[in-house]
């Protein structure tokens, strides 16, 4: 099943499988999230927002408006 990274379990590994087009796709390929790369979230801040996310083999602080633009689906 395909959602988006603001969605996703915590400590669970999902598989990015496209960004959504608009404003942010740029911003996200270049930081790293590119189809086919393992993310999983690791925690959240106190408010939930933002969310630390392990992408290949870096961690990465997004907004959950940046996160819902990245489709994933899970892999483990």
């Amino acid at each position: 099943m395909i959602t988006n990274a603001a969605e996703i379990e915590l400590e669970s590994t999902y598989e990015i499988e496209s960004l959504s087009e608009g404003s942010l796709h740029q911003k996200l390929s270049e930081m790293g999230c590119i189809p086919g790369t393992e993310i999983e979230k690791l925690f959240t801040a106190p408010g939930g927002d933002p969310v630390a996310y392990r992408i290949d083999s870096y961690i990465l602080g997004l907004r959950l408006a940046e996160a819902s633009q990245i489709m994933v689906k899970r892999v483990k």
